[in-house]
């Protein structure tokens, strides 16, 4: 009988394994998006951006802190934009930002957000992704491939706009201004409207990683926004908030939109 029991009991816990293993596991995502990356003569210039954290592919959103910082980068100015920012809550009443920008002067415009840590409780870790995108302004292309000086960045080494659908984008990940080797990088489709079915959780989140020199290459196979998030742990520990040494997750994101023609 003992024998019996323990045969059942062996069997129920490989199958709650089982389960534990299988469940979806989806990548959480700094999102910062404008209305439009590319700015022609005679169009309007004004921009709308969207900041929040989500699960990209599966729009699940998470409440979002107002940011540390918030700016963009045009022809070596740095502009600090954070009282451009709104706050605006979902359905569930959770937080994201919004920003009106008027584009004036032609060049590349980087956009970039420093999020408040956000504390994953089911990883018992920090999360800080700094992300950014490049929106080109009336045909000027002087510094799209010019890192900011974050902590953790991916600089472009592809043009970051213009890309048709199918095209190949190539990063080099830098962290403390060092070439990131092996780094992970996690790959999401922004699925607004939920227009991509994924035939089970392993597409959700496509993962490469970077070579000896920090470099990573994906194609994008479908028009629309694309997130890159390179994750590297932090050195340091911050108190989570039961007051015990936590372990900090660094992201570097940037955002690419791969356009169809008409």
């Amino acid at each position: 009988m003992n024998k019996v029991l323990s045969r059942i009991f062996f069997a129920v816990f490989v199958a709650f394994c089982v389960c534990l293993s299988s469940s979806p596991s989806w990548a959480h995502f700094q999102v910062i998006l404008p209305d439009k990356n590319v700015i022609s003569q005679n169009e309007n210039s004004e921009l709308n951006l969207r900041l929040l954290f989500t699960h990209p592919f599966e729009q699940e959103m998470m409440d979002m802190e107002k940011p540390e910082k918030f700016g963009v980068v045009v022809r070596s100015e740095n502009i600090d934009l954070m009282k451009h920012l709104k706050v605006r809550k979902n359905d569930s009443d959770l937080r994201y930002w919004e920003a009106v920008f008027d584009v004036k002067r032609p060049g590349d415009h980087i956009f970039y957000v420093e999020p408040s840590p956000y504390w994953e409780e089911a990883e018992n870790k920090y999360i800080i992704h700094y992300a950014k995108t490049v929106v080109n302004a009336f045909g000027m292309e002087e510094s799209w491939q010019k890192p900011l000086g974050l902590r953790v960045e991916i600089v472009p080494l592809t043009r970051p706009y213009g890309l048709w659908p199918g095209n190949v984008f190539q990063g080099k990940v830098i962290m403390e201004g060092k070439p990131l080797a092996a780094a992970v990088i996690e790959v999401e489709y922004y699925n607004e409207g939920k227009k991509v079915k994924a035939p089970s959780d392993v597409y959700v989140t496509q993962v490469v990683r970077t070579d000896d020199q920090g470099v990573f290459t994906y194609a994008m196979p479908w028009d629309g926004w694309w997130g890159f998030a390179a994750l590297v742990d932090a050195p340091e520990k911050m108190k989570s908030p039961g007051g015990e040494n936590a372990d900090i997750e660094l992201g570097a994101v940037i955002w690419i939109k791969a356009e169809r023609g008409n």
